[in-house]
């Protein structure tokens, strides 16, 4: 499933120009190019979705390491999108939560509507009524 003739799947972070572009052209909100910088080696695990050469899409798992981790930063340009290629991220994702991740771990992610009902298809259940996301932005 990670391979085609136009698209394949590489285990790796985005790189950093790749990754503001993606979260710009999806609809994400942006970050600095001094936090990406930041961030980006900090992941736990990353997925590039590439067309020849060029970052189409992209996922990140982040987290303490141990006992806590978020998927994000799944994005896709919108010119590569509608073709079920999200579910080629999050399959190459969830291999990793299932193959490298403790087995006691809490794995959480923040899901756009209507983005649930493909995390939905990975095991992912929303917490209400019991938690809800909530957020914060630096000041």
């Amino acid at each position: 499933m990670s391979q085609s003739d136009d698209y394949r799947i590489e285990h790796r972070i985005p790189a950093v120009d790749d990754y503001l572009r993606l979260r710009q052209v999806s609809g994400l909100s942006p970050f600095s190019r001094e936090a990406a910088e930041k961030g980006l080696p900090n992941s736990i695990f990353g997925v590039c979705l590439m067309k020849g050469e060029e970052t189409v899409g992209m996922g990140r798992i982040i987290g303490d390491g141990g006992c806590f981790f978020q998927v994000t930063d799944i994005a896709i340009d919108p010119a590569h999108q509608g073709r079920g290629l999200a579910k080629w991220i999050m399959a190459a994702l969830t291999e990793h939560i299932d193959h490298h991740l403790p087995k006691t771990a809490y794995i959480s992610l923040i899901a756009d509507v209507p983005a649930n009902r493909l995390y939905a298809q990975y095991a992912f259940e929303e917490t209400a009524p019991r938690s809800v996301g909530m957020a914060r932005r630096a000041t």
